[in-house]
């Protein structure tokens, strides 16, 4: 692929382009790179043919989500400057290398490279894919941004429902010895090379000024809602952006927390009792909390554009804290009620990431809304550590301690809700970004 086809001015829509072929240009890079949480599968394999610890084999996965963060706030201008095309080409470029790589670190023995394939040039891609096609839809959809970015976003958490059915096969189709993990992999580089070249060629940008057919910028009404914009450089001299960095980080370190224990958390809480839960059906609440967190992506993120931001992102944070409080109280006393509230608790951790780009956008507009989202992702390689390290690391003391059953994470469970409502006390203290922080009517 050229250079030149690349360039955003190519890739401008003429006037009668339908907007609704935008969103599936997106979902085609966001379900690819979605994978990420399929990583799992991959583990036990790679444990017994290259006899690697379990906290070895997620450093692929841990590296991976941390350069996420890193790459998108890195690139996050450079991907407004050149345009989605550019953004999503470098990100199918990256990830499928980092498959390709991977396979051939398996292929030879040497783990590292899969370390460096995956985690390292995987990463990247992960990062700059997961942000490019944010403000492109949010300039196609200005009249309901929220739903937009949550059509994507929930490619992002859907990815895995794919991803990980079609390894498991593969690896039953190769076996699970080296050859066949690296044969898995290569397929996976290959198929979604093809797969993201699609999001590639799809994707357009609006002429300047488009807007709508019969939609005009709302001129009165929520006074979070701007109509001026703002650099990325300057975002981040404001109050405004660092406070949404908290409920960010916030919100996911209390969702990852639950995400990433789901299953021995469900065993452990009903262990004792009369209706204790196997693991197979333990698997089954973690492929159901991953549906949750898919859908809780679209529906709440649309939802936000009838309702305003910061109301969805108080049902988030202080619905969150409560239904924390009900897991504490209440949850040891039946499955159903542990399950429902884990669920939700679940819909919100997705919720709140699709939502944050139309936040972004009510407060600085969208002249970068792309950049300050890729440098707000810090929040997320934030709470990938913070939130597993709390659950676990309550759990090995009080297990050393002798307790047992929900006694091993009630501790977690209300430190979670401490941080969510340190999350909602931010939602509350944001207010519409200073004039000073504007940029100028001519650099629009």
């Amino acid at each position: 692929m050229s250079a030149g086809l690349l360039e955003r001015s190519r890739i401008v829509a003429p006037a009668d382009w339908n907007r609704w072929l935008v969103p599936p240009a997106a979902l085609a890079v966001h379900l690819a790179i979605g994978q990420v949480y399929a990583w799992s599968v991959f583990k036990p394999p790679l444990e017994d043919e290259l006899g690697l610890s379990g906290t070895l084999s997620a450093l692929p996965f841990q590296l991976g989500i941390v350069m996420l963060g890193l790459s998108a706030a890195v690139a996050g201008t450079v991907v407004e400057r050149r345009g989605p095309r550019w953004a999503m080409a470098v990100s199918t470029l990256c990830f499928s290398a980092g498959f390709l790589i991977s396979s051939l670190g398996v292929a030879v023995g040497q783990y590292w490279l899969v370390v460096f394939g995956y985690g390292v040039v995987g990463g990247i891609g992960l990062g700059i894919g997961y942000i490019s096609p944010v403000s492109t839809l949010i300039k196609w959809f200005p009249d309901r941004p929220g739903m937009a970015t949550g059509i994507a976003i929930m490619g992002f958490g859907g990815g895995a429902l794919i991803a990980s059915p079609w390894s498991v096969r593969m690896l039953d189709a190769f076996g699970s010895d080296s050859r066949g993990i690296a044969l898995t992999f290569l397929v996976h580089g290959l198929v979604y090379a093809v797969f993201m070249s699609l999001g590639v060629l799809l994707v357009r940008v609006p002429p300047d000024g488009w807007q709508p057919a019969g939609w005009r910028p709302p001129t009165s009404g929520r006074s979070m809602v701007t109509s001026a914009n703002v650099s990325a450089r300057n975002a981040l001299r404001t109050p405004q952006f660092w406070l949404l960095w908290v409920i960010l980080c916030c919100n996911v370190t209390a969702g990852i927390g639950i995400l990433e224990k789901a299953a021995p958390m469900i065993a452990d809480f009903f262990a004792s009792s009369s209706t204790p839960v196997s693991a197979t059906a333990a698997a089954g609440f973690v492929a159901l909390l991953s549906l949750t967190n898919m859908a809780g992506r679209f529906i709440w993120s649309s939802t936000s554009d009838i309702v305003g931001r910061r109301n969805i992102y108080r049902l988030y944070l202080g619905g969150g804290a409560l239904l924390y409080l009900g897991i504490s109280l209440l949850g040891a006393s039946g499955v159903p009620v542990f399950v429902i509230c884990a669920m939700l608790i679940l819909s919100f951790y997705g919720g709140g990431f699709s939502t944050a780009p139309a936040y972004l956008k009510d407060l600085f507009g969208s002249y970068q809304v792309g950049a300050i989202h890729g440098r707000l992702l810090t929040a997320w390689s934030v709470a990938g550590v913070l939130g597993p390290l709390i659950v676990n690391a309550v759990a090995d003391s009080q297990e050393a301690s002798g307790a047992q059953g929900p006694d091993l994470y009630s501790a977690s469970l209300y430190a979670m809700i401490g941080l969510l409502v340190v999350g909602f006390v931010a939602n509350e203290l944001i207010r519409p970004v200073a004039p000073r922080f504007h940029e100028p009517e001519v650099a629009r």
